[in-house]
């Protein structure tokens, strides 16, 4: 019986090519304690190799050998699909970096080479159970509603033959769901809207910009990017009047100021220095460096400067944000009874049909009816007998400045391709 030698057995076309070759002529690999084996020349089992790799490591079985539009290429046409909408002014850079970050989610869980038209209810049921370990409701629901348009925009862009079958699991989670599962947030004191004494806790301490910031997402419902982007011309200070379309979805909204609002930017806007950038002297807010609040990332100033000040306070808590206070301002305000004029003070909008055609909006007495009613909330007296104490009156910690130096209390109260890595 004659054994090859070492000399018959195929070598390495390069150093770093990944498979070993075996005495029989084919190609193996050893993977999560499993040995794989490819055929053909050693070209052809890199192909092979490549293409079921994503699904070996990550244990699952890998289908079988099909052509058409993989992963990869299909979420690479649908950015770039949603670039030429961000460069065209219909949805916003942060918009579009959500997409991408939930594409390259898709193609890292999938496989960059892994047929689109292949997936099946099952993939889409392991893929939402993954996102699930990292994510709360209201994000994993986002990040399943942008998988499905990419699906949907493979479809309608004549790309897959026929829509993506996503199976029953595979869908948002329901308002039910969110609803239950917030109430019992609240009721567990996990709850991520501010009370009255905690919001007044946040205003004696914050710096005078941060406390017109503040003073506007709960007065008139007003987010990160709203605040940063206001431009001066959208406010009449002497009337008390907001008017400014919202940046994020273009609709109208209209809002009175308390006389508290007033007095907060009137403050700011008495100590506002020049930008420096000419582009930005239109803006009410300008930061220390003398540069604009609004960034195009997910990495907000006015995100970081308000969680410090809330750690300060001790009112730190996971979903606790600035953009909380808009929540704040939507809850409140719904006791006042009139659900269109809370949507149209928050830029929301019934329906993009109901847009183009109808230029009405409510009345100012509706607006105001609104305002006054989240006012009577947060500067509602202490009932009859009541020690008034609350959290508001707890022992806040040195509030930082931005440069993260510490200020006494007294002073701040006054004062294109679609890369895959790793």
């Amino acid at each position: 019986m004659t054994h090859s030698s070492r000399s018959d057995i195929a070598q390495k076309p390069y150093p770093d090519y990944p498979l070993t070759p075996r005495r029989d002529g084919r190609w193996c690999k050893r993977i999560k304690g499993t040995l794989y084996t490819f055929t053909g020349s050693a070209q052809e089992a890199l192909d092979e190799y490549n293409r079921v790799r994503d699904d070996l490591y990550a244990g699952r079985k890998p289908r079988a050998k099909s052509e058409g539009l993989t992963v990869l290429e299909l979420a690479t046409k649908f950015l770039e699909a949603k670039q030429l909408q961000q460069q065209a002014g219909e949805i916003t850079v942060l918009t579009w970096k959500d997409y991408k970050a939930t594409c390259k989610r898709i193609v890292a869980y999938f496989g960059q080479s892994r047929t689109a038209a292949d997936l099946q209810p099952e993939d889409f049921e392991g893929f939402r159970s993954e996102l699930s370990k990292t994510r709360k409701l209201v994000a994993l629901g986002n990040e399943i509603r942008r998988a499905r348009v990419m699906f949907k925009y493979g479809f309608d862009a004549g790309l897959l033959a026929a829509p993506m079958r996503f199976g029953p699991m595979f869908r948002q989670p329901s308002t039910k769901t969110i609803k239950r599962l917030r109430a019992q947030q609240r009721s567990e004191g996990q709850g991520r809207d501010f009370t009255a004494a905690e919001i007044h806790k946040l205003l004696k301490f914050a710096t005078p910009q941060l406390r017109a910031m503040i003073l506007l997402g709960v007065n008139a419902g007003y987010g990160n990017h709203d605040v940063a982007r206001l431009p001066l011309k959208a406010l009449d200070l002497e009337s008390g009047w907001i008017d400014h379309a919202r940046p994020k979805t273009g609709a109208a909204r209209r809002c009175p100021l308390w006389p508290e609002t007033v007095k907060a930017i009137k403050e700011v806007l008495s100590k506002r220095r020049t930008p420096k950038d000419p582009s930005h002297t239109e803006l009410v807010f300008i930061t220390a460096a003398l540069g604009s609040f609004w960034k195009e990332t997910t990495d907000n100033p006015i995100s970081k400067e308000f969680a410090k000040l809330a750690d300060d306070c001790g009112l730190k808590r996971r979903g606790r944000s600035f953009y909380a206070l808009r929540h704040v301002f939507r809850t409140i305000g719904a006791g006042a009874k009139d659900v269109e004029a809370v949507k149209h003070i928050m830029g929301h909008s019934e329906s993009d049909i109901d847009d183009a055609y109808t230029e009405s909006r409510p009345s100012d007495d509706r607006l105001l009816a609104v305002a006054n009613h989240v006012r009577a909330w947060l500067y509602a007296k202490p009932a009859k007998g009541s020690t008034g104490t609350s959290k508001a009156t707890e022992k806040v910690r040195t509030p930082r400045t931005s440069k993260g130096k510490s200020t006494p209390p007294d002073a701040v109260a006054e004062g294109f391709q679609l890369r895959i890595v790793g």
